[in-house]
């Protein structure tokens, strides 16, 4: 707490929520007299946007989560058509360093099981046909 700014520890201290009801007394159990309450916490203040974050950064910010679920949620289940060396490269996206297969993302060898196609490499006409 000593490397947060002042104001900030204070808005720390009141968000808190009380665990106990009553205040401990060192008073004896016998002296007649009912334990003080704690008056109920409020609820925290809200927050406003982090320092130095514009609303457009927020959008932009909101609007890549959004995406990042949604590609979570959906699954995606591409098949690479590799035409010329970039085709090494998608299969570098399946391996070990890069594994997409911790997004959701699953290979698939024919166009019936997957949902979008990857063409990597340049189509030419000759290739056009097998594309179709």
């Amino acid at each position: 707490m000593a490397l947060l700014p002042r104001t900030a520890r204070l808005a720390l201290i009141s968000s808190e929520r009380a665990i106990h009801t009553t205040v401990p007394s060192l008073a004896s159990p016998s002296s007649g007299s009912s334990p003080a309450t704690y008056a109920p916490s409020r609820p925290p203040a809200v927050m406003s946007s982090p320092t130095g974050l514009s609303k457009a950064a927020e959008y932009v910010i909101s609007k890549v989560d959004d995406l990042m679920n949604w590609a979570r949620r959906g699954s995606i289940w591409p098949m690479t058509f590799g035409l010329a060396c970039c085709a090494v490269e998608m299969m570098h996206t399946g391996a070990a360093r890069y594994d997409f297969d911790r997004f959701g993302v699953i290979f698939r060898p024919s166009p019936r099981q997957s949902d979008c196609m990857i063409v990597a490499g340049t189509l030419t006409n000759k290739m056009a046909p097998a594309l179709r």
